[in-house]
């Protein structure tokens, strides 16, 4: 498919990737050739104490639309938003996130850019994910609280593969804290609540085949439990004006 007039970043925030950085970039790099010249592949590196940054740098020569950042904090959520606001920010039509630990498809993608003229957000719908099962218990979990809290339905709250046009996210990114640690789970309540044009779209999700998740259970289990008085704050912020 030839390069049309939409703008496209393709984001991604990473942390002690050494052993799937350069598989990933490889994969995702074509997918830039759906957009514009204007269009970049982003990661957000910071923190990382292993050779993360070594192989970014090398990889720079060879893909000419990478583009790396290395002074945001080095949390996964802090991250995200960092990256989100940087893209707004260069006037971006098109933001779509992802992560770099290869559990993705990027052969995915294509369907999600051939209806983005149809909607405003396009989210992934993890039917059927081959990683940790506690995982899947814990999304189900995400996903019954923002029904309590929220009165909303979604399928899936949390997936690393969302296509957004920047217009829409820069509606509700700065209703979040910069620190925050799961900016995409009360994004996807903000965009339903607010009855924005949300397709869930089923995607594939792979298991994590090297390297080392950065959040582990116990992790996870602490962000949830803030996350109850952080919906309550959120729940005054929801509608947007």
């Amino acid at each position: 498919m030839k390069s049309n007039n939409n703008s496209l970043y393709i984001v991604m925030p990473a942390y002690n990737e050494e052993q799937n950085i350069e598989k990933t970039i490889k994969e995702w790099y074509p997918v830039l050739k759906y957009a514009n010249n204007k269009s970049k592949l982003i990661i957000a590196d910071s923190g990382s104490t292993d050779n993360t940054h070594k192989i970014l740098t090398n990889l720079k020569s060879k893909y000419k639309k990478l583009e790396i950042i290395s002074d945001t904090k080095k949390e996964h959520g802090p991250k995200l938003i960092y990256l989100y606001k940087y893209a707004i920010s260069n006037n971006i039509d098109y933001i779509f996130q992802t992560d770099s630990d290869g559990q993705t498809n990027p052969k995915e993608f294509k369907d999600f850019w051939k209806n983005r003229n149809n909607y405003d957000i396009i989210l992934g719908n993890r039917t059927k994910r081959q990683d940790q099962k506690y995982r899947t218990f814990i999304e189900k979990v995400v996903c019954l609280l923002l029904k309590l809290y929220f009165n909303i339905n979604v399928p899936d709250a949390n997936a690393p593969f969302r296509l957004m046009k920047s217009n829409i996210l820069k509606k509700y990114i700065n209703k979040i804290p910069d620190t925050y640690n799961i900016p995409n789970i009360i994004l996807t309540a903000y965009f339903v609540y607010n009855k924005e044009s949300v397709l869930f779209k089923e995607i594939s999700f792979k298991p994590r085949t090297k390297g080392k998740n950065s959040i582990n259970i116990k992790k996870i289990l602490k962000i949830g439990f803030k996350s109850l008085s952080d919906f309550k704050y959120f729940k005054k912020e929801m509608y947007y004006e």
